[in-house]
């Protein structure tokens, strides 16, 4: 599987910088611009464009190898691909357990628009074929129960069937998985996860290798104004800078506490793909760089799955996930179909033997 060069993305400003310029981004917080004469070639308008997001598409591009557009949050990015792919009278397919927010968009605000919306769990994603389906919207692994979906297949038998894909890669990012290099037509991603990696920020990108469908979406941002704010794009463009390594700490921590926490008597179940019994772990193996940060855990009911998660020194209990802190929530609180006791767990950058340590304090007091 190809990786980004990572080394490459620290030096794409500084190779083309002139002697005396700034070696880290500057911020370019402007909404104006000194624009004499014809503006062709400049920037013209803080709706249009602005230098600090500019060049962290830039860098995105290299990650994702493709063109890339920065949107204020995960589901700006989601909106503007869907809204640049669909019509009335299309038909579009998405996971029934995957992301909440992704089902609310379609049901109160695509329907009303005439698109017809079908749902289907993932690990039967792909039973009925994709035949009549204008857009095939996929999350693997999905949120939160990391269920997986052969994307290359489905890539295939959608654009077969003259259909579109688009995925979700929030949780796995560019560095742990690569859905354009397996066919699918478009990527979006929620940046204030995993990407930005600091809690301190919320933004989104799409990216394609479709030249038609950039150029919608980047219609849609212009004229919907649904567009990055300066200050955000800066922070973000610098959490990219420290990715690589923070991917790594936190895949090489999930993978340990998985198999630690699959041995204790208090969690009654465990998922993660990289878990040799996991359900997922044969695809994941072959369609994925790294197994991921994500866990889910099932404990024996609410009570011990809150206690564990508020009594626990170093889990923030928080909604979100990808950040330095590691931290965990009862998914069935926002209306997932989870067990009550049903806790997505992310993990952060902390030495994985305190975070242990941690939890064992945390789950050996449930008994």
């Amino acid at each position: 599987m190809k990786t980004p060069k990572t080394g490459e993305m620290l030096h794409l400003r500084g190779n083309a910088l002139d002697k005396g310029e700034p070696v880290a981004l500057p911020l370019t917080q402007s909404s104006m611009f000194h624009l004499p004469g014809a503006p062709d070639g400049h920037a013209t308008y803080g709706r249009v464009d602005n230098p600090t997001w500019v060049h962290l598409e830039h860098v995105l591009s290299h990650l994702e190898d493709a063109p890339c557009l920065t949107f204020p949050s995960g589901m700006g990015a989601i909106s503007a691909a869907l809204l640049a792919t669909v019509t009335a009278g299309s038909r579009i397919l998405i996971p029934s357990d995957g992301y909440y927010v992704t089902r609310l968009l379609a049901d109160r605000f695509l329907s009303r628009l005439g698109v017809s919306i079908e749902e289907r769990a993932t690990t039967e994603f792909s039973t009925d074929g994709f035949e009549g389906f204008d857009v095939v919207f996929v999350e693997s692994p999905s949120n939160p129960g990391l269920d997986m979906i052969d994307l290359a297949t489905v890539a295939a038998e959608v654009r077969a069937a003259s259909g579109i894909t688009i995925a979700d890669n929030t949780t796995m990012t560019p560095l742990g998985q690569r859905p354009l290099d397996l066919g699918i037509d478009v990527v979006v991603a929620s940046d204030t996860k995993a990407m930005g990696g600091h809690s301190d920020l919320l933004m989104g990108h799409v990216a394609s290798r479709n030249t038609q469908i950039m150029e919608r979406v980047e219609e849609w941002r212009r004229v919907s104004g649904a567009i990055p704010g300066p200050h955000e794009a800066w922070l973000l463009h610098r959490g990219l800078e420290t990715l690589d390594v923070r991917f790594d700490r936190m895949c090489s921590s999930a993978q340990v506490l998985a198999e630690r926490l699959a041995a204790h008597a208090e969690v009654k179940q465990i998922r993660y793909p990289g878990l040799q019994d996991d359900p997922s772990h044969a695809l994941a193996k072959s369609q994925t760089s790294r197994f991921g940060f994500l866990l889910s855990l099932t404990l024996e009911n609410e009570a011990k799955a809150e206690q564990f998660i508020n009594s626990c020194t170093l889990l923030r209990p928080a909604t979100s996930f990808g950040g330095v802190h590691s931290s965990a929530e009862r998914r069935a609180r926002w209306g997932d179909e989870v067990d009550p006791a049903f806790v997505r767990l992310s993990v952060g950058c902390e030495p994985v033997e305190e975070l242990w340590q941690a939890m064992k304090t945390s789950l050996d007091a449930l008994a």
